[in-house]
């Protein structure tokens, strides 16, 4: 885990479920990250995605196996750090 600022935590994560980033753990990202007050960006190469946006995330067109690195900045950064790279490490629940 990378700490650039006292409230700003980045981790990378790679995609591990067969169809990427579809609609559905779209969704999923998107209300996990609204539990957490963060700001909280998907960066995929030069693009990134507000991950409490299923359209942003959905915009990232992210395949299998594609290296995401995941960035939040605020209070509760590391922790909602945490929860969303054990959802990646789960595939979604796809894998």
């Amino acid at each position: 885990m990378n700490t650039t600022m006292t409230d700003s935590i980045s981790k990378q994560v790679y995609i591990r479920n067969e169809l990427g980033l579809h609609a559905r753990p779209a969704a999923q990202i998107a209300q996990e990250a609204a539990k957490f007050s963060a700001r909280i960006k998907l960066k995929v190469g030069t693009m990134e995605a507000d991950a409490k946006s299923v359209l942003d995330i959905l915009s990232l067109a992210a395949g299998r196996g594609k290296s995401i690195t995941l960035q939040a900045e605020g209070q509760d950064a590391e922790k909602a750090i945490g929860h969303l790279e054990r959802f990646f490490l789960d595939g979604f629940g796809e894998s």
